[in-house]
């Protein structure tokens, strides 16, 4: 430390101590660089139909009685489809579903998503469980419960801990691809870029459509290049075709 304030003038800093929390984040993100062999594969989602899609259920969300008046029962974000139609694609793609370990592979039976939520001095990952089997309005509420506790710092260890696979958007700041860092001990995860309109090449024809780019990052030793690529091409469909994960 001392080295490197020696750089830096005297006077022209602050030292902020860091909190356990940043210290946390800091040694997984250092043992997940340095022990997993991370692998990287992107693709473009069209995103026209899922925003139809959204657009329909959250203009037939029932309303409910509250303390404030009458609201929705729900309200989706994108996010919410996006989750759904991860543990969709894990499982059918089921071998993707796994995590490593020295002695064996552990093959999950259901898709629990991790969801990166930003909170002051730090991100943490609440995990929707069996995503798989939930409906899009229990995860969108299960999601803004989780992301509410976990910006109070009011989440339980197993709300966070664990977990099959993670999500993490920053299409909301505009970012349009980037890569995420893999967390222990999931084998995947999906970084979102912003969806934006772009010009596209349709039956030799330009046209205009909404597009998403994603990244999915792999655990080389669980999820290998075609192993991902199908996985990543079982969301495309989802995305793409959402009506599916109405099924």
């Amino acid at each position: 430390d001392d080295a490197v304030l020696k750089l830096f003038e005297d006077g022209s800093y602050e030292l902020v101590p860091h909190d356990n929390m940043r210290k946390t984040i800091a040694r997984r993100l250092v043992e997940a660089k340095s022990t997993i062999p991370h692998f990287y594969l992107t693709l473009d989602c069209e995103l026209d139909a899922l925003l139809a899609l959204r657009k329909q259920l959250n203009g037939a969300a029932p309303m409910k009685k509250t303390e404030h008046g009458e609201v929705p029962a729900y309200k989706l974000s994108v996010n919410d489809l996006i989750i759904k139609a991860m543990a969709m694609a894990l499982m059918a793609v089921p071998d993707a579903n796994a995590s490593w370990t020295e002695s064996a592979m552990v093959k999950h039976r259901h898709a629990d998503v991790g969801v990166a939520v930003s909170i002051p001095g730090g991100l943490i990952t609440p995990i929707v469980r069996k995503a798989d089997e939930k409906s899009l309005s229990a995860i969108s509420n299960e999601m803004k419960d989780m992301a509410k506790r976990a910006r109070e710092r009011k989440l339980k260890p197993e709300e966070y801990q664990g977990g099959t696979t993670a999500v993490s958007n920053l299409g909301m700041f505009g970012i349009k691809d980037f890569a995420a860092v893999i967390n222990p001990p999931h084998a995947t995860i999906l970084a979102v870029g912003a969806g934006e309109e772009r010009p596209v090449v349709k039956n030799g024809e330009i046209a205009i459509a909404t597009v998403m780019s994603v990244t999915l990052s792999t655990d080389h030793r669980a999820v290998d290049g075609a192993l991902g690529a199908e996985l990543l091409g079982a969301f495309k469909r989802l995305v793409e075709n959402p009506m599916a994960m109405l099924v």
